[in-house]
């Protein structure tokens, strides 16, 4: 991408731009855009760009818009190939944080490992959902029901292998669905106080008559371990030959000899304690409680299953029996699982390891932050190793700290309530940096819009973010369009980037905005005096008087500095100041250079600035010319101070004045307006004068730079209403 073509119609406020962007010599070009010229349709419209949409006029949608958006070759450019950087966004995350990841090997070892046990987990999770009844979620009913939190299965199964693969089957829990007992309103159900005491006094009574059966004992041969043997006797033709049993009980010996008559005893001595009349009565009060449709199956169940009852009095238990007894079901299944992850577990924790020790690319755009930035927080990630390993997104943990105080995490909401606007912005940029560092690690070549990226930062951070642009710009495949309103960051980027021949400023027409190449110097008062004893000397000599006015003051030269005053202010000699006067003061401070210029010695210099401010102003011109704004100042102040100092007619009031003269002025100005309505009508013009031309012309004003902000368009008609007022009054 050596250079783009741009070529856009009525999009979103633009009307016309038609303009080439030449990345041949410089990666990047940089754009001085005063607030409302073009900054933000420009970079919304290369938003569109990247979302793949179509641009529009927002205020006049009527208005037909085109954009063509294309390369060298005529070939446009693709989403992919455009990144745009707003000013701010505070909802802005990354897409592609998660791809900066680490050692490529590490992670496809670690994940076919992950894959060979998830494909024999999920073989066995099929089987136990089968088995059990629960329709989804079945890994974590295991991992929050043995390892107590979700997502960790294996864990569950660690702790559960032993009694999986050596306790023998508990066959009275073997054709019971999970969900018969352990859904959300059963379970509520069961835990309420007044239903375990229920199922105590039937648990009770319950042991009490197996105590006295004659052949069953709790915990040692119940009715299920009794009914197992009798089909396991049966399938292995116990009775067919001609074998017989012997159950022993307090009454002496019972012979049997055949499937039916221990099936039969079986029966007889289970429904000789379920007839009981007290533990039917226990069980009623139980079934009474049975109201609503859920818990009439639940009755159902448990006429069915009476013997469960009593292991309702602890269901947690009962919750984690069931759970064994599906394993035991597949137990062959489930013991091959296990030997394949214990066999690969230590090599799984060797890689984990080796991951969250080494340095990641996500850890080095961390660092590139923390490093750069100066902020009062610093910036963490929590899961590394799945960051890495796994291709999640990172959990980022924010450290806030004091001058005083440990570091806190706080969570982002909470850390955004605590900083301050540029701080905001600073943690905005974070995400941007993961994008850049992505699209470097992935080899990207990306055209970016930086649109006012260092608005509201202070110097410091401001200037982190020139070295990181700087540092992006060696990127080969990166290209960069830099906009910004502020001049000072503009003067910044252009000198620290060495940007000369591709700096450009926005002019502004009623038929659209056009790109101009730099025209003033990086120094502008090494432009100014070279220009003096040229053809725009003029402008040059009348823009070089706020500056030469200063270094009189700083130097202690009070004459010199009081005449060049009274050329920024009116006073009482200011319509006497000659060329030569000036010419002479410049030579004197600015080391005895000679200048000249195209004026007569003799001819007064008040006549020649508003002559040649007035020329300005009809130009119509709107390009970035700092001289020429400063003579639109000077000249706006000197026609308003007339007339103001014309309608208070008080030359001891003026002559009193020794600083803030047109504030004062503006001020009496408004009092003599309440009493004379010839001059109301320009109280609001005289307002607009103190707002827009106050210290900016003068050196010590952030080096021009809030003259450099101001529109040449709204001076020039501020300049031409001033002097159709002076006509009038």
């Amino acid at each position: 991408m050596h250079k783009v073509k741009v070529q856009l119609r009525n999009c979103y406020g633009i009307r016309s731009l038609d303009t080439e962007f030449d990345f041949s010599s410089q990666s990047a070009n940089l754009i001085y855009a005063p607030n409302g010229t073009m900054k933000t349709s420009f970079a919304r419209t290369f938003k569109d760009v990247t979302e793949n949409k179509q641009s529009v006029d927002r205020v006049y949608p009527d208005r037909k818009t085109t954009r063509t958006i294309v390369d060298e070759n005529d070939i446009d450019l693709s989403p992919e190939e455009v990144f745009v950087v707003e000013p701010y966004d505070s909802m802005y995350e990354s897409s592609r944080v998660s791809t900066l990841l680490a050692n490529k090997e590490l992670k496809d070892e670690y994940e076919e490992i992950l894959r060979s046990i998830e494909q024999k987990s999920e073989e066995l999770t099929k089987e136990l959902a089968k088995t059990s009844g629960i329709r989804s979620d079945i890994e974590e009913i295991v991992s929050k029901t043995f390892a107590k939190v979700p997502g960790k299965l294996f864990r569950a199964y660690e702790r559960i292998k032993k009694e999986v693969l050596e306790d023998p089957d508990d066959t009275s829990l073997k054709s019971i669905k999970y969900n018969s007992i352990f859904s959300e309103r059963i379970e509520k159900f069961i835990s309420e106080s007044e239903i375990q005491e229920l199922l105590r006094e039937y648990t009770t009574k319950y042991d009490e008559l197996l105590s006295g059966s004659r052949f069953l004992r709790k915990g040692v041969f119940n009715h299920y371990q009794a009914s197992e043997i009798a089909k396991q006797l049966k399938n292995h033709g116990y009775f067919k030959a001609d074998h017989a049993l012997t159950l022993n009980s307090d009454a002496g010996e019972t012979k049997v000899e055949s499937v039916e008559e221990l099936t039969n005893l079986i029966e007889e001595e289970m429904s000789a304690i379920l007839s009981d009349e007290t533990l039917k009565a226990s069980f009623n009060k139980i079934e009474k409680q049975l109201t609503t449709k859920e818990l009439r199956d639940f009755r159902e169940f448990l006429l069915e299953n009476q013997t469960l009852i009593p292991k309702l009095r602890n269901p947690e238990l009962l919750k984690e029996d069931l759970l064994k007894s599906y394993l035991r079901e597949h137990r062959e299944m489930f013991k091959s699982l296990m030997e394949k992850y214990d066999a690969d577990k230590s090599r799984l924790e060797e890689i984990t390891k080796a991951a969250s020790d080494q340095a990641t690319k996500w850890q080095e755009t961390i660092n590139i932050f923390n490093r750069r930035f100066s902020v009062p927080f610093q910036v963490e990630i929590e899961n590394k190793e799945d960051v890495i390993l796994k291709q999640v997104t990172p959990n980022i943990r924010f450290l806030f700290q004091d001058e005083s105080e440990n570091p806190k995490p706080l969570e982002r909401d909470a850390l955004l309530n605590v900083l301050s606007h540029g701080e905001r912005r600073a943690l905005y940029l974070l995400n941007i940096i993961f994008e850049i560092q992505a699209r470097i690690d992935e080899a990207i070549p990306t055209l970016f819009i930086f649109d006012d990226i260092a608005d509201s930062f202070d110097y410091k951070n401001k200037y982190a973010i020139v070295e990181y642009i700087s540092d992006v710009l060696e990127q080969g495949a990166f290209r960069q369009i830099i906009l910004t309103h502020n001049y000072d960051f503009y003067r910044t980027v252009w000198n620290r980037l060495g940007l000369s021949g591709t700096n450009l400023h926005v002019t502004k027409s009623p038929n659209g905005i056009e790109l101009k190449h730099e025209t003033m110097y990086r120094n502008p008062f090494e432009k100014w005096k070279s220009e003096m004893n040229s053809e725009e000397g003029t402008d040059a000599l009348i823009a070089m008087i706020p500056f030469v006015r200063n270094l009189s003051e700083f130097c202690g030269y009070g004459d010199e500095f009081s005449t060049l005053t009274s050329l920024l202010h009116r006073k009482s000699d200011s319509d006497t100041i000659t060329v030569r006067q000036v010419l002479n003061i410049f030579t004197n401070i600015l080391n005895e250079q000679e200048f000249r210029c195209e004026f007569d010695d003799d001819d007064p210099l008040i006549p020649i600035i508003i002559g040649t401010a007035k020329t300005i102003a009809n130009s119509g011109e709107t390009e970035l010319d700092l001289g020429k704004k400063i003579v639109l100042s000077i000249g706006i102040r000197l026609l308003a101070e007339k007339l103001m100092i014309n309608a208070i007619d008080d030359h001891a009031f003026v002559d009193s004045i020794r600083k803030n003269q047109t504030a004062k002025l503006v001020k009496r100005f408004k009092e003599i307006s309440e009493r004379n309505e010839h001059y109301k009508q320009y109280v609001n013009l005289m307002e607009r004068v103190s707002l827009m031309t106050p210290e900016n012309i003068h050196l010590n004003s952030f080096m021009y730079e809030p003259i450099l902000d101001m529109s040449s368009e709204h001076l020039s008609h501020l300049y031409i209403e001033l002097d159709s007022a002076i006509q009038n009054v």
